[in-house]
């Protein structure tokens, strides 16, 4: 296959921050870029030259959407996949396509292909069971307790899961979620999250990013350190290797996401797949010398991938929307000029026009000759905001 060269249409379904950062790479190297999304106000939509304001299913918006890009991707993995098909039929290039978004939109298919690939990657899943009907929570065995019920469908930034410590908490924690299929997964002594963002070109090419380690809060991700402080040789080699077989046998062409555990015996479990740049990856955009962003542009383009060298460590801290109330619930303006004095920051918005407690507005990296230097400048961004330290 030849890659894609400006002037030729790169076009991105959601209008996100996640798109947002996909049109600047491909701006950067020459691309314009059409965004389809349903929100007036996206991020995406608003440095994109051309913007269809339409849903995902909408025939009209696709079908304009298809006759401006002779390539398209994915900003968030709920597309629905028989669009990712139709636009094929189209003659539009996709990358990734359906069949490993199919399975990461399920929690259900997502363990099981993640589980066949133990047998290949010697890293397995956290133990699971299946919740359809309300015999399946009375029969759950104890020792899968205490546990995680997550909706098959839908769920992230811990949303759509609640953890349940017995058989009649499981069964009121499943009414909750709306008696929707559910995952009951097994909670673990875990010791800390890892994520591999890795990039596979049409060719069978693949390179991955430096291991962050991460650190959540309310299930949202907080903090992001590369490189991981606390991963062993050995753990960081496996992981790598592991998330190398995870691509290519979900022969998946973009930019994939592949979270860990590291339990507190050392045993390494997988535990999920986001298709697409992840938030754990937006530290590449100062960090390394191609941001995951970039790195999409390329496979989609089918152009050489580039190189993932740290260039600095870094320590990537998540902005909610938290940081513009006050302890009355008063909009404030955040102190940007007290957090760019900080040497080593680099603040990222996301053009986001409203502020909401728990939506994620932007993120600051931080780079330094060291993780503790640039942790500590993190909790005087930390400190300067009002964000708690805990």
């Amino acid at each position: 296959m030849n890659p894609f060269f400006p002037p030729s249409w790169l076009g991105i379904l959601g209008g996100g921050q996640l798109g947002r950062y996909f049109s600047q790479a491909a701006q950067d190297l020459g691309y314009p870029v059409c965004v389809l999304d349903p929100d007036e106000d996206s991020p995406a939509g608003k440095i994109a030259q051309k913007f269809i304001r339409a849903d995902y299913l909408n025939e009209v918006g696709l079908a304009e959407f298809a006759k401006t890009c002779v390539a398209a991707s994915t900003e968030f993995e709920n597309v629905p996949a028989k669009v990712l098909d139709w636009l094929i039929e189209q003659n539009v290039y996709v990358a990734p396509i359906s069949q490993p978004v199919s399975i990461a939109q399920n929690r259900t298919a997502e363990k099981a292909f993640l589980s066949n690939c133990a047998n290949k990657t010697g890293i397995q899943t956290a133990p699971y069971c299946l919740i359809t009907r309300p015999e399946d929570c009375k029969s759950i065995a104890t020792e899968m307790f205490p546990a995680i019920l997550k909706t098959t469908r839908l769920g992230y930034d811990g949303k759509g899961q609640k953890t349940v410590k017995g058989s009649q908490e499981l069964e009121n924690a499943w009414v909750e979620l709306g008696q929707v299929e559910c995952i009951l997964e097994k909670k673990l002594n875990l010791a800390f999250e890892v994520s591999a963002i890795v990039a596979r070109a049409f060719d069978n090419e693949v390179a991955i990013f430096p291991i962050a380690q991460n650190e959540h809060r309310n299930g949202i991700l907080h903090l992001s350190i590369v490189p991981a402080p606390s991963l062993t040789e050995e753990q960081k080699n496996e992981i790598l290797e592991a998330t190398k077989i995870i691509i290519r046998e979900l022969d998946y062409v973009g930019v994939l996401c592949v979270e860990y555990f590291v339990l507190g015996d050392g045993t390494l479990i997988v535990n999920e797949i986001a298709p697409r740049p992840h938030n754990s990856g937006h530290h590449t955009l100062d960090s390394c010398f191609t941001s995951q962003f970039e790195q999409q542009v390329r496979t989609l383009a089918r152009l050489p991938l580039g190189k993932t060298d740290l260039i600095q460590p870094v320590v990537m801290l998540n902005l909610l929307g938290d940081i513009w109330f006050d302890k009355n619930n008063q909009m404030i303006q955040p102190a940007w000029d007290k957090v760019l004095s900080i040497p080593s920051a680099k603040l990222h918005l996301y053009g986001k026009t409203e502020p909401k407690l728990a939506r994620k507005m932007g993120h600051i990296n931080f780079l330094a000759d060291n993780i503790e230097s640039a942790k500590s400048d993190a909790i005087l961004a930390m400190e300067i905001l009002g964000i708690p330290i805990e």
